[in-house]
This record gives C-alpha cells, sequence and structure tokens, in this order.
C-alpha cells in the first residue's frame, strides 16, 4: 500500500524509504501504519519503528534507503510479533 492513505489524506509526500524530520529528529518511513507514517529514526537500531502523525511537525526531504536489520535482530522481532508465552531463549530452543 506503501503510505497510499496517508498521501491521499493529509495531502504529504509520504513513501516508504522517504527522509524525514520530526521534532528534531532524523530518521526514514520504513512502514506503512495506515493513519500515522512508521519511521526508523537514525539513533535507533533497524527496525525499531515508531508512529508518527504525518502532519506533526514532520519536514518530508529527499527518498534515501531503509536500514536493514541483522538476522538476529529479525528473529527477535519474530519473537516479539509472534507472542509465544516463552522466553526468548526458549523460543530459540536454548535449553536454560
Amino acid at each position: 500500500m506503501n503510505c497510499e492513505y496517508v498521501r491521499d489524506y493529509y495531502q504529504v509526500p509520504a513513501v516508504i524509504g522517504r527522509i524525514i524530520s520530526h521534532r528534531g529528529r532524523s530518521g526514514i518511513i520504513a512502514e506503512d501504519r495506515g493513519h500515522y507514517i512508521g519511521v526508523n529514526f537514525d539513533d535507533d537500531k533497524p527496525g525499531h519503528i515508531y508512529n508518527v502523525h504525518p502532519t506533526d511537525k514532520v519536514e518530508y526531504k529527499s527518498i534515501g534507503k531503509v536500514r536493514k536489520m541483522t538476522r538476529s535482530q529479525q528473529r527477535y522481532q519474530d519473537y516479539l510479533r509472534a507472542d509465544f508465552g516463552c522466553s526468548f531463549a526458549e523460543y530459540l530452543g536454548i535449553k536454560p
């Protein structure tokens, strides 16, 4: 969907990969989050996405590249999203 709703409703140039500045922090739009843009700020790890309202002091800049998560970061994000009801070590198959 690539931020189509946000672009149409709020009339902003939001697309995944657009560099933005929000309240003094620089980042990049990494996900479409419906009424919000999902931003990965430069001072956070890849994959750490914040919901930002598209008109809340956002300055839209040029197009950049979304940083990729490492394999271990991706595995941890998968664990958080899955909600297995066990520890991360158990999820990985590591015996305590």
